[in-house]
């Protein structure tokens, strides 16, 4: 469970990202929807405890991520829209790393290698990748055992049209297996039959949808109205 509690944030005082947002993430999927620069992934960045909030908290099953940082983060897993890892270590040793904080054998590691097809740079530190093999390196960290909470930043971007396929049959059987997610895609069409609630960031302002309609088409329709602003 994903927690916010009247959280407010912003980076420039006289403009709020976001006022005292109130949300409770139990099941399923949730796309978080709005144009470009509304607040997104700032909100993804709170609920990983990347960013601090100005107000409020934000919990993972009951824990606060900034008071027991190891207990939330230990159900969670968290892909940024940025690749950004520590630039030194090797692709090998941040999955060990990934491993041991989850309680998972050292072999994980090589079975996302071998998913994303990073064996052949697995010992190369981070600088030494290209953007993509950044990004499938980060996305790697996520397959290390069975994280309940996830945080998905643009998960389809900068990859091939394969290992979109995997990651899409990856997401849903988490999902089936009970695990919720936040996704953030300018991509909806692969989503739209996955999510179960929408929810809108406008001018700092948060609002969930609940009841998405049952119909494909109608469902898209309503999904890409609000992806772009706009009110219904």
């Amino acid at each position: 469970m994903i927690c916010f509690e009247k959280v407010s944030f912003s980076y420039d005082e006289d403009n709020p990202v976001l006022r005292q947002v109130e949300w409770e993430v139990t099941s399923g999927m949730t796309l978080l929807l709005g144009p470009n620069g509304c607040g997104k992934s700032t909100l993804l960045k709170l609920a990983s405890g990347v960013e601090k909030p100005d107000s409020g908290r934000v919990l993972i099953n009951g824990f606060d991520v900034w008071k027991k940082e190891v207990e939330a983060r230990k159900s969670l897993a968290y892909l940024p829209e940025q690749p950004d890892l520590t630039p030194y270590a090797t692709i090998r040793e941040i999955l060990h790393l990934v491993c041991r904080l989850r309680g998972e054998s050292l072999s994980e590691a090589d079975r996302v290698l071998d998913f994303f097809g990073l064996q052949q740079v697995s010992d190369r530190t981070v600088r030494e990748l290209s953007m993509g093999q950044r990004r499938r390196a980060v996305f790697s960290a996520l397959l290390i055992g069975e994280p309940e909470n996830m945080l998905l930043d643009e998960p389809l971007e900068g990859m091939d049209r394969n290992i979109q396929h995997e990651i899409l049959g990856w997401i849903l059987n988490r999902k089936q297996a009970g695990a919720f997610m936040v996704v953030v895609s300018h991509t909806l069409e692969p989503f739209v039959e996955m999510a179960s609630t929408a929810c809108v960031i406008r001018e700092g302002r948060f609002k969930v949808y609940q009841d998405l309609p049952e119909e494909s088409e109608e469902r898209m329709i309503m999904l890409d109205a609000l992806s772009k602003g706009k009110s219904l």
